[in-house]
């Protein structure tokens, strides 16, 4: 990573905490950061337990602290998991430590002390993976989270971000909504993925062809209903330019819908912008049936072969991301070949950016607070 000039980075954390898959198959090329095909050739596993060369669709780079094992650690973890490219967030929020706790929580169901809005995390992203050499770089697709998606303010975080970092990042997320106890325990009012704020955000990401990886739980905990389903729809409806992954197919801890495949069986076959992610607690509730494939799972992925992708879900620590990723084998032998292939990893890939994204020089001027045709802030971010 390059590294920043002492006064960029002061005049960075005061403004952006303001905005407070049986057999192997072959890979094609990864792509670059703009993504762009790369001709690198990628980084054999060292592990024999390896059968699928995959991509990780969600990985957390740092902790709810923003303490992470680093880039490295977590590029050490995939040669061992046959993971060639990983799509790579920060975390937006931060868990309080609060004066009345001796015990320092970190993890955000630890206690019931709250979270908090922290746009730095993106600029730590950027740090560790601009650390690595240009082979390594391209396997990781950076995203932009650090925002408060209540906040009608947060569309110019992600524009600056864009600007201060052209041609690095490749989509916007995990954009967080409905997320049953950390959104009760983060301050300010709850983020829906149909709300104003995050609107400018969508429509910005459409025209700069940037995905959203967007987690808005379906339901709450206490319905089996999918009552919050509508806002998620209303987004993919009303930005059809955008590109969404969903997170998680909406499910979360404790979040139960028995009509789940015929939910997403509808909105797939409605909306060609939407993709959905099955990473964290849906595959082993929903995607798993005993500890076997979900045969209602098989027939939605078989349908949709083209829309469906896998990811960890890892936080900032990585010592246990193989087996978190090598879990999906179960699925994936279950599946045709071709499909699986999909799953496991070129699905991913078609999503992100075939170009990279900027700001025309006015909005450039404009997001900074200088005169048009000033390019100063924008040249000293990335000078090394």
């Amino acid at each position: 990573m390059q590294i920043r000039r002492a006064w960029v980075w002061g005049s960075l954390a005061i403004s952006l905490v303001c905005v407070g898959c049986a057999q192997q198959h072959s890979l094609p090329a990864a792509q670059s950061n703009s993504g762009q095909v790369s001709t690198a050739a990628p980084t054999a596993s060292t592990s024999s337990d390896v059968r699928y060369r995959m991509a990780d669709c969600h990985l957390h780079l740092v902790d709810f602290l923003q303490r992470t094992d680093g880039i490295r650690a977590a590029l050490n973890a995939m040669d061992h998991s046959g993971v060639e490219e990983a799509v790579v967030s920060g975390m937006p929020v931060v868990k309080e430590w609060p004066t009345s706790e001796r015990r320092r929580p970190e993890y955000y169901l630890e206690d019931d002390s709250r979270c908090y809005w922290y746009s730095a995390t993106d600029v730590l992203v950027e740090r560790q993976v601009r650390s690595l050499p240009a082979d390594q770089q391209r396997r990781i697709h950076p995203i932009i989270c650090g925002f408060n998606g209540a906040d009608r303010n947060a569309i110019d975080h992600v524009k600056r971000m864009v600007d201060w970092y052209p041609d690095f990042w490749q989509g916007i997320g995990e954009v967080m909504t409905r997320h049953d106890d950390l959104t009760a325990l983060t301050y300010g009012d709850p983020a829906r993925a149909d709300n104003i704020a995050l609107g400018q955000i969508f429509t910005f990401a459409g025209e700069h062809d940037l995905p959203v990886f967007l987690h808005s739980n379906i339901t709450s905990v206490w319905r089996h209903e999918p009552i919050y389903e509508s806002e998620v729809e209303s987004a993919v409806r009303d930005h059809p330019r955008t590109r969404f992954v969903w997170c998680h197919a909406g499910i979360s801890r404790r979040i139960e819908v028995p009509t789940l495949t015929d939910e997403l069986d509808r909105l797939l076959r409605s909306y060609p912008n939407l993709w959905v992610d099955v990473s964290w607690v849906v595959y082993e509730t929903n995607l798993l049936q005993g500890g076997k494939p979900n045969p209602q799972w098989v027939t939605l992925i078989e349908k949709y072969p083209d829309r469906f992708m896998i990811g960890t879900d890892k936080v900032g620590h990585f010592s246990d991301y193989p087996p978190e990723i090598l879990k999906y084998y179960t699925f994936l032998d279950a599946i045709k070949p071709e499909t699986a292939k999909k799953l496991a990893h070129d699905n991913l890939l078609s999503v992100l950016p075939k170009s990279p994204a900027y700001l025309s020089s006015e909005e450039s001027a404009s997001i900074n607070g200088l005169p048009a045709g000033t390019e100063l802030l924008k040249t000293a971010a990335n000078s090394r």
